[in-house]
């Protein structure tokens, strides 16, 4: 069915295009493709399913399943993604050392799509900042990254300009900038009526006030990547033209094989950006820009800096250290007891105390009247030792029954805490009285559907077969 676009918006592409805009035109008229990648620290299972070729762990669809209803997609297993935008995979992999730790910024994350990614291709040693500025999207953030289960993550809720705090300190800052959303017209119709020449000119202006607020935080010789869902060249490559009359930096540019399709886009100041549409790639539109930055100063770390949070007792840390598999310290944070990297970590403790934090490290327990209770982050975490509870291996009905948080008789001989899994995945928590349980499925994350009388499959094993 074809779609109806704002006549602005089709004449500024004829004028931006030519004939070719057409083909745009035509291709945002067709369904939008489902693409998801894969969790590989949590799913190890083959994977029969259409590559995404710019993606090592991407894979396409046929169809569009209720992922509500898989408990892996819960469990973290993987993302559902825009195919598009995991090209920042390959950007990053050319633009750095991936071998080296890494201080990662992540500045408009929510809801965690480009974060999950970063998470999974950095080094161990590495320390990724997952910000967010709206708070209730900080809050789905700092969800879609506990599922996610990578440990040296930071989620905080700043406005970009709070981070001069912390001038000169990341190698990476990714800017997926917010913007006027032409590259979502055919998944999200919405955008199509909140579009207008005017609010892209806004959105131009606020992306330009993003990337100067941004700039001095990141070090001399690192790469700040930005990008947008759009096809605007005043939201795109003009902005980072821009950036360059203001700043000292030099354009990163790429190996990109011809046969993907991806359109080269040059401006003035040698400028270079990657262009995605529609009916080039089978992804949304997406533009992307890498650039390393030629001045300033790199951050130190002070001589003698007192971390910000108060170390975990000794009677507490014995008790959860055999909870994970490498080696970690334990911080209390009020009643949460934090796990981070082990020795002297300057970095962390900025970060912890200049920014307003949501979430830090892995939430390993809550002290509740001397008693410890396992977090539903320690549940989710690659770090967690799952032998060290007792399991339940639930089946599809039972596991979303859980999601739903929901409680039922169950016959168990122990009572206490027990780990509930779906293919051998941690969903969470329950504790057994008796003949019964308390379900401690945080209750913000619940399933809120009905679940139907018959269940489809629609599990990643399942997918695609």
């Amino acid at each position: 069915m074809k779609t109806n676009f704002p006549a602005s918006f089709s004449n500024r592409l004829q004028a931006q295009m030519g004939a070719e805009a057409s083909l745009l035109l035509e291709a945002l008229s067709t369904d939008s493709p489902t693409s998801i990648r894969i969790n590989t620290a949590k799913f190890h299972a083959p994977v029969q399913l259409e590559k995404v070729p710019w993606s090592t762990n991407g894979y396409y669809l046929q169809e569009r399943p209720s992922f509500t209803l898989d408990p892996l997609m819960h469990a973290g297993a993987y993302y559902v993604q825009e195919a598009s935008s995991m090209f920042l995979e390959e950007v990053v992999k050319q633009s750095v050392d991936l071998s080296q730790p890494l201080r990662v910024l992540d500045l408009c994350a929510a809801p965690g799509g480009k974060s999950t990614l970063l998470a999974s291709i950095l080094s161990q040693g590495s320390l990724l900042v997952s910000n967010e500025v709206i708070k209730s999207r900080a809050e789905i953030l700092a969800e879609n990254m506990t599922k996610w289960g990578a440990p040296n993550v930071v989620v905080s809720n700043n406005d970009p300009r709070d981070f001069d705090r912390l001038e000169g300190f990341f190698d990476v800052i990714v800017v997926d900038a917010p913007c006027s959303g032409e590259g979502l017209f055919r998944k999200d119709p919405n955008a199509i009526n909140e579009w207008s020449p005017d609010n892209a000119h806004l959105c131009s202006d606020r992306q330009r006030r993003i990337l100067m607020d941004v700039w001095p935080a990141l070090k001399p010789g690192g790469v700040l990547i930005y990008s947008t869902c759009t096809y605007n060249p005043a939201e795109n490559e003009q902005n980072i033209q821009w950036l360059s009359e203001q700043t000292e930096l030099e354009p990163v540019s790429l190996s990109v094989d011809a046969g993907l399709n991806i359109r080269e886009v040059q401006a003035a100041n040698n400028v270079v950006g990657y262009q995605f549409m529609p009916h080039l790639v089978k992804g949304e539109g997406f533009f992307v820009c890498a650039v390393r930055k030629l001045d300033g100063d790199e951050w130190q770390a002070p001589r003698k800096d007192k971390s910000p949070l108060a170390p975990t007792g000794k009677k507490e840390q014995a008790e959860v250290a055999p909870w994970l598999t490498d080696e970690r310290d334990y911080f209390q944070h009020y009643e949460n007891i934090l796990a981070m990297p082990q020795g002297d970590n300057p970095a962390w403790g900025a970060v912890i105390r200049e920014l307003r934090i949501v979430q830090a490290g892995v939430l390993v327990a809550e002290v509740k009247k001397k008693n410890l209770v396992p977090a539903p982050a320690l549940a989710l975490s690659t770090i967690f030792k799952k032998d060290t509870f007792p399991a339940w291996e639930l089946d599809l009905r039972q596991a979303l029954q859980y999601l739903r948080k929901e409680e039922w008789p169950i016959d168990r001989e122990k009572d206490g805490w027990h780990l509930m899994s779906y293919e051998q995945l941690p969903l969470g928590w329950i504790k057994r009285i008796a003949t019964r349980f308390n379900n401690y499925y945080p209750l913000h994350w619940r399933i809120r559907m009905e679940l139907p009388g018959e269940l489809p499959k629609v599990g990643l094993l399942d997918v695609g077969n």
